[in-house]
């Protein structure tokens, strides 16, 4: 019986521990999509109230838990802080989490939960700007790549190729479209993008990050147009989508592809 609640008392501690993880990791994102396109450093200086210019001080940095005790306002002007800080720190949490409970206490969940970082700074960064910076796409290529001993479902060889059809069908992609209708739909940071989500996932993530992000992509679109939000010519941020789609495929990638196997070959 005391054997039973140490290995609870153990499993515990760790998911509060993963959950603490994910708090900061989504802290520091918050900072890292704020600061990067700017050009900025992501460490110093310390953040500020964009209103007031008022230093936030450690105290009221603590993720998800200062926001709540200041009631979602600045400390100094009583501004209002965006629901996004909190939103993107207790996501990251739940993403860590998913990570420990789908692959366990491994190097594979760590791996896991970086790509997930990657996802979500780039689904936001290119959010606000329409921007991939090559600053964390050709970094995570490389970390990829490197880290395919302990990724999930993938081998090097894999990765190898998930990499070249990841920005080989992007290029193709952008080549149609500028044919098709004589501009650009895509730039380079897309493809990119794509080449590090092969790098984690393989050729197969590619297919299903692809599909899933274009059917996303096109129903958001649509729902857009409905409301009269969005002209035929306006762009998406194809990689808000795409950074979405992937944590999708890293997931469930493997379960999709098996039921559309069973769906054309039954």
């Amino acid at each position: 019986m005391a054997y039973n609640r140490g290995i609870v008392a153990l499993e515990i501690f760790i998911l509060i521990f993963t959950v603490a993880a994910g708090l900061v990791a989504g802290s520091y994102l918050n900072v890292l999509i704020h600061r990067l396109p700017r050009g900025r450093s992501t460490v110093l200086p310390r953040s500020r109230c964009p209103y007031c210019d008022g230093t936030v001080r450690a105290i009221d940095n603590i993720p998800l838990l200062s926001f709540l005790l200041l009631g979602g306002r600045c400390r100094h002007c009583r501004a209002p802080i965006s629901w996004r800080y909190p939103f993107i720190e207790a996501l990251t949490a739940l993403l860590f989490v998913l990570c420990l409970f789908r692959f366990g206490l491994t190097a594979q969940a760590a791996a896991s939960a970086l790509f997930c970082c990657l996802m979500l700074a780039l689904a936001f960064i290119d959010l606000d700007y329409y921007l991939l910076p090559d600053k964390l796409t050709l970094p995570g290529i490389v970390a990829g790549l490197a880290l395919q001993p302990w990724l999930p479902a993938t081998t090097f060889l894999d990765a190898v190729i998930g990499t070249f059809v990841g920005a080989g069908i992007v290029i193709l992609l952008m080549n149609f479209w500028y044919w098709w209708r004589g501009e650009e739909g895509m730039g380079l940071g897309d493809v990119n993008m794509m080449a590090l989500i092969g790098a984690f996932l393989g050729w197969q993530g590619v297919l299903v990050t692809l599909l899933l992000g274009a059917l996303s992509g096109a129903l958001v679109g649509i729902f857009l147009m409905i409301r009269g939000s969005l002209e035929m010519k306006s762009k998406l941020p194809f990689g808000t989508f795409l950074g979405f789609a992937a944590i999708i495929a890293l997931f469930a990638g493997e379960r999709l592809i098996a039921y559309y196997s069973q769906l054309l070959f039954r």
